[in-house]
């Protein structure tokens, strides 16, 4: 049963023989795709111009460029750096001569004359780790999508609920500017969300009381540092006409790992037309 189907093989020898004879021992094993260059120049050339090539089989001695000067500049290139090379050859065998063919990146040797079970084995070792490795990416991807379209579920239905709640939201950073308001704060206010953004929070609330309104984000900073929330506050949101909107006010504060308040969550309920709790029929 062949096998390994869609994997692309090339093979590199400047004797045509030799090509005739790898290709059809690789065919007869295998499904590969097996591409052929008579050069190491070729070789280089298709190498870089051949989207997904998962194998190199290399002959070393060539005229002009030999293995070891192809193999270097595969290396250097940083589309075919990763190829596995399983060099080719008939003689020096030495172990220095090994030893350069690894420190330049050879994933193996092969040895002519061929053995037919050794070469479909040392290939199949191979693509078997490239399938492996595939298929891990691919769990990897699909897992990764996954999460991305629960992420955005989750945010889409966090971004609904936002700006469906009939309560005003503004976010501010520490320095009290308006970053976002949803769409009940902007009918609330009579601004578009726009034109909020950038906005002081002075510019469009105040305190019940005048005396703590001169300097409430001093006051707010500090209760939030100490608390992370303060609640139930009576105040007024200032409308674009200047109408005062009576409101029910809360502030949380959102907080970083080294626990800096990075933002100001502002809830506020509009309150026109309810009885103050102090006030007697």
């Amino acid at each position: 049963m062949k096998r390994y189907k869609g994997f692309k093989l090339l093979i590199v020898d400047d004797n045509p023989n030799n090509l005739f004879s790898l290709r059809s021992l690789i065919e007869t094993h295998t499904d590969v795709d097996v591409i052929e260059a008579d050069s190491g120049q070729r070789a280089l050339d298709i190498a870089l111009a051949t989207p997904d090539i998962d194998l190199i089989i290399l002959d070393i001695q060539m005229p002009e460029m030999d293995g070891f000067q192809t193999a270097s500049m595969l290396k250097i290139r940083k589309k075919t750096r990763d190829i596995p090379v399983i060099f080719l050859t008939a003689a020096f065998k030495a172990d220095e001569f090994l030893q350069k063919g690894y420190e330049l990146g050879a994933a193996d040797y092969l040895l002519k004359p061929i053995d037919d079970n050794l070469l479909f084995n040392k290939i199949s070792t191979y693509f078997r780790l490239i399938e492996k490795e595939r298929d891990l990416n691919r769990k990897l991807e699909e897992q990764v999508a996954a999460r991305t379209e629960e992420l955005r579920q989750a945010n889409q239905y966090l971004q609904g609920i936002i700006e469906n709640m009939g309560e005003a939201l503004l976010v501010l950073g520490p320095d009290g500017i308006i970053k976002s308001a949803n769409p009940a704060a902007c009918r609330m206010l009579e601004y578009a969300e726009g034109d909020l953004r950038g906005m002081n929070i002075g510019d469009v609330f105040e305190e019940s009381e005048q005396e703590q309104a001169a300097a409430f984000m001093g006051t707010w900073l500090e209760a939030l540092i100490r608390t992370g929330t303060l609640s139930s506050i009576e105040a007024r949101f200032i409308a674009r006409d200047q109408t005062r909107v009576p409101i029910l006010f809360s502030r949380t504060a959102m907080n970083d790992e080294q626990g800096k308040i990075t933002d100001i969550l502002c809830i506020a309920k509009d309150m026109t037309g309810y009885t103050h709790m102090n006030e007697t029929d």
